[in-house]
């Protein structure tokens, strides 16, 4: 559609339909689209591909339009429906501001051999008396009128920032998906309740209707030509593939190897059975924000990062659809602090928390009839007091449809043994039969799925989405025997179970970068394992100021998301706002916690890396220092070393999801050598002494890892005293000195 900048409006245009959005009150109306004709010189200035709504980031200042600019095609869902992802959005001042640059593409109708549409020039009278006006002012401001513009500028200032944490939201996560065609919000089950004549945003599941506040003043409009306008958008994730079953492929790997030769590429379309596979994940706008600022329930009963993820499988003309969900535990608790993982506490009594949780399990069970709650949060330690509080008003709830299953993830899991999630699956296996799925044809409804599985843990993150995808791969593979795609006694094929692997981490890291509130991942491992480390530690100068800027990052989007939901914003910005402009001088008050955060990150991969027959020796948060893998000005912790009596282990730390993305088991007896000398650098003076260990991999030298420590005290001399603490622990522990040769340049 095409965007028109008039005196007054701004005018969306597509074939007979006009939207004019006024630029002096920010009010939406609909209007032929021969009144362009009597639009004050109506300049294109390029093509749009719908309406988001709008948003006012201050009271006293005038609403924003979001458009639409630039989409991808994600996929088709059957029924040849096309489910597309926001990637580029454009905003425009609802007022007489001139637009910045917006960056559309152009409409050929109206720039043919232009490559940037011209701006509206004020004719000369006005101008005039801009300039006038202007200087009348500035000559004229007395103190009190200084006071106001200071004011009025702290405004702007908040809202240029409120408004560049927005474009982040959309066009850093990559997360908000529509269809013009098929409703996102709701399930197939829900689809197939029955036929709908109304038009496609009034059939949305209001739960996760992300822009209905925003598109408001249409949807009050009441008249079907508004139809057009409402695009109903979603947060989350959507991904969809086709998958082969095809038992006689070797995997990439196979191929790639050198043993293997090269065969010659065969089509399979006729020979092998193929199934498309969808993941559609949905956030709940209610109590929606970041994961320090929303956690468990509010007054509604609406739980904090609440996602309904739907798993649907089609092949030929059936369509199987299973359904899970995931919420923050369901009482009133909190994380206060920005420190390294901080000590939950429950804020309110379990009887006053007992209203609160019936409410939430009444919808729920209203929705999905029966619920099967699996617990993941560790049954010992700091989340012991969250496990403790959920079972006491499960029990108290004593509702037949709720059942409650507890599973210590980081017990079961320990040293990174995720396979072990097949402990609970199993257990659990006869409930996932009962449950049932969705299955319809074109004949209709086959069978219902008989309630949900809810899964959580503290930030029903990273244990939530690995137990969600277990469930879902059992579920996956019964529909696909049913339907006579898989053989009975056969598991999924090994490059279908890749591709699978893939959609549900891709599932997990969408989730987490919008509860986290964090960009796309820019220096995270490939999932073929390869390092690319280049920019993952770009947000501050150690831990302790890592999650202390993380303070003012959430603040902003959370008052975004508010502000995007019609929710007044209770937190004060404008302090937060000055607050910021001091945060190096607070941070250096913030340095004594420093040890802590690292001790408790040490602490947390210790449990979960080290196998129970091996004793832990030490750990040190270190820096990659190879000038090959990352820029040698990072100062945030990306290298765990953590020291066991019988290996040494080098696990790679990603701060932007808070865990570790990958990790390497070295056996001590294939240690060689370690060296220490001078940072390697690409260009100036080493500023750092590192630390250099090498070792053998499959019998092969010329292995090794080049590491430093995280800060650097002025006074220390070149030799690098953190350095040297390292290596003498290390050679207490190993009493293997007689390796070491003396200090040498690399």
């Amino acid at each position: 559609m095409e965007l028109f900048q008039a005196k007054d409006h701004y005018i969306l245009q597509q074939g007979e339909r006009a939207l004019w959005c006024s630029r002096r009150d920010g009010g939406l109306q609909l209007r032929p689209a021969t009144d362009l004709l009597l639009a004050w010189n109506p300049i294109c200035l390029g093509l749009v591909e719908g309406v988001i709504g709008k948003i006012q980031l201050h009271s006293d200042l005038p609403w924003w339009l979001i458009l639409i600019r630039q989409k991808a095609l994600v996929g088709k869902l059957p029924g040849d429906h096309e489910v597309c992802k926001v990637t580029k959005i454009a905003v425009l001042s609802l007022s007489e501001m001139e637009p910045q640059d917006l960056e559309l593409e152009l409409c050929k109708k109206h720039h043919f051999g232009i490559n940037k549409p011209e701006k509206i020039i004020p004719s000369p009278d006005d101008s005039k008396f801009l300039l006038k006006t202007f200087t009348h002012i500035k000559s004229n401001v007395s103190a009190p009128n200084k006071k106001k513009v200071k004011e009025s500028k702290e405004k702007e200032k908040l809202e240029r920032r409120l408004l560049e944490e927005l474009l982040k939201m959309f066009m850093d996560s990559e997360s908000f998906y529509y269809s013009l065609t098929y409703d996102l919000t709701n399930s197939v089950q829900r689809q197939s309740a029955g036929e709908d004549p109304r038009p496609l945003w009034q059939k949305v599941d209001d739960r996760f209707f992300w822009n209905k506040y925003m598109i408001q003043d249409l949807t009050e409009i009441g008249t079907r030509d508004v139809d057009f306008w409402i695009i109903p958008i979603i947060q989350g994730f959507v991904q969809i593939e086709e998958l082969v079953v095809n038992y006689n492929e070797s995997s990439d790997d196979e191929k790639s190897s050198p043993e293997t030769p090269p065969q010659e590429s065969t089509c399979v379309d006729d020979i092998y059975p193929r199934f498309l596979v969808a993941l559609i994940s949905r956030r709940s706008r209610h109590r929606a924000g970041m994961r320090y600022k929303r956690r468990g329930v509010d007054k509604n009963g609406n739980v904090a990062n609440y996602v309904e993820t739907e798993q649907l499988i089609h092949v030929h003309n059936h369509t199987l659809s299973f359904i899970q969900t995931r919420g923050s535990v369901p009482v009133f608790w909190s994380q206060v602090g920005y420190r390294y993982n901080p000590r939950p506490r429950l804020d309110r009594s379990e009887k006053d928390t007992v209203p609160y949780f019936c409410a939430h399990f009444e919808e729920q069970l209203k929705i999905y009839k029966k619920q099967v709650i699996i617990n993941l949060v560790d049954q010992a330690g700091r989340e012991k007091i969250i496990g403790d509080a959920y079972l006491k008003q499960v029990l108290l709830f004593n509702n037949s449809h709720l059942t409650y299953v507890s599973f210590d993830f980081h017990e079961h899991c320990r040293g990174m043994k995720f396979e072990n999630v097949q402990t609970l699956t199993d257990a659990i296996h006869d409930i996932i039969l009962d449950m049932k799925w969705c299955w319809v044809d074109q004949a209709g409804v086959i069978c219902k799925q008989e309630g949900i599985f809810r899964v959580n843990c503290m930030d029903c993150l990273d244990r939530t989405n690995v137990v969600q995808a277990a469930i879902a791969r059992v579920v996956m593979e019964q529909q696909l025997k049913k339907l006579g795609v898989m053989p009975p006694e056969q598991p999924l094929p090994v490059k279908c179970n890749r591709i699978y692997q893939i959609m549900w981490a891709n599932n997990g890291d969408s989730i987490s970068r919008q509860y986290a509130g964090t960009a796309a991942l820019k220096g995270d491992f490939t999932r073929t394992g390869e390092r690319k480390l280049a920019g993952v530690m770009k947000d501050g100068v150690n831990s302790a100021n890592r999650y202390y800027l993380n303070r003012f990052k959430d603040a902003y989007r959370q008052a975004v998301i508010d502000l995007m939901q019609g929710i007044p914003v209770t937190e004060d910005l404008y302090s937060i706002f000055t607050k910021e402009k001091e945060h190096e001088a607070l941070h250096k008050e913030n340095q004594r916690s420093h040890q802590e955060l690292i001790s408790q990150l040490l602490q947390s991969y210790m449990k979960l890396l080290l196998p129970d027959n091996e004793k832990f020796h030490g750990g040190w948060a270190l820096i990659d220092c190879d000038p090959s893998l990352i820029d040698a000005t990072h100062r945030d912790v990306d290298v765990l070393l953590l020291l066991s009596n019988s290996a040494y282990y080098v696990a790679y730390y990603d701060d932007e999801v808070d865990k570790v993305n990958q990790y390497q088991r070295l056996s001590l007896e294939d240690l060689e050598k370690i060296e220490i000398g001078p940072e390697p650098t690409l260009f100036g003076k080493p500023k750092f002494s590192c630390m250099r260990l090498h070792y053998r991999y499959k019998e092969a030298s010329g292995y090794f890892h080049t590491l430093r420590a995280v800060m650097r005290n002025p006074e220390e001399d070149g030799k690098g005293r953190a350095v040297n603490l390292m290596k003498t622990s290390l050679a207490s522990d190993l009493k293997t000195k007689a390796l070491w040769p003396r200090e040498k340049n690399f």
